[in-house]
């Protein structure tokens, strides 16, 4: 019974410890990276794709759940208002096989 408890808290562990779970917050200087949401896909670093649940997102790959809470993310974001602000540029797709990288020099910047 014990084997069945622990493994059941390791495995919910592990698929929290692979989302790329997102805040947004109110200031930039509480994030870990700023984005600017861009009007056109070629101009993005990153194509996003927003999921409705945690355990449908992915690890680094455009795919984010945003949390309601900052202690239950991963990274914190902070959406800022000009392109040069920004340390990555996204847009946002509607299919979740579009997202992805396009620049993948900045890949660091959501490990």
């Amino acid at each position: 019974m014990k084997f069945l408890i622990s493994a059941t808290i390791l495995i919910i562990f592990s698929i929290n410890c692979f989302a790329q779970k997102v805040y947004s917050v109110q200031y930039a200087n509480q994030a870990d990276v700023k984005v600017f949401v861009v009007n056109y896909k070629n101009q993005a670093d990153l194509l996003v794709y927003n999921v409705k649940y945690q355990n449908q997102a992915g690890k680094n790959d455009g795919t984010w759940f945003f949390t309601n809470y900052k202690n239950q993310a991963e990274k914190t974001l902070y959406f800022v208002d000009y392109k040069n602000q920004a340390d990555i540029n996204i847009y946002f797709v509607d299919y979740k096989n579009q997202a992805g990288w396009r620049n993948k020099s900045k890949q660091h910047l959501m490990y």
